[in-house]
């Protein structure tokens, strides 16, 4: 499963986090369910500050979490979540 690799990487994962100012990393989707394929990409929910730069901060750490984890990485803002969805995706969310 795919969520024990996440894990067994926690530290390597919350240091980049921490590099680019992240906090609290968490996994949504179909990762945290148990549901992902092959090709599935990784959905993280991490806090960044208010008013972080897009193109120094969250766009690079995405990169380097995809390089080390060999998967796609969608990183979304806890604080940018659609009000939509924003309940679901925080009920399933899972620390690492």
């Amino acid at each position: 499963m795919l969520l024990d690799e996440l894990r067994a990487n926690r530290a390597s994962i919350c240091a980049l986090a921490h590099q680019f100012g992240a906090r609290r990393v968490r996994v949504f989707g179909s990762v945290a369910r148990g549901e992902e394929q092959p090709d599935s990409d990784i959905d993280l929910l991490v806090d960044f500050p208010r008013g972080y730069d897009l193109f120094g901060q969250r766009l690079p750490l995405a990169q380097r979490l995809g390089e080390l984890l060999h998967r796609r990485i969608e990183l979304v803002p806890s604080h940018e979540l659609n009000r939509h969805i924003r309940e679901r995706v925080l009920q399933e969310a899972v620390d690492l």
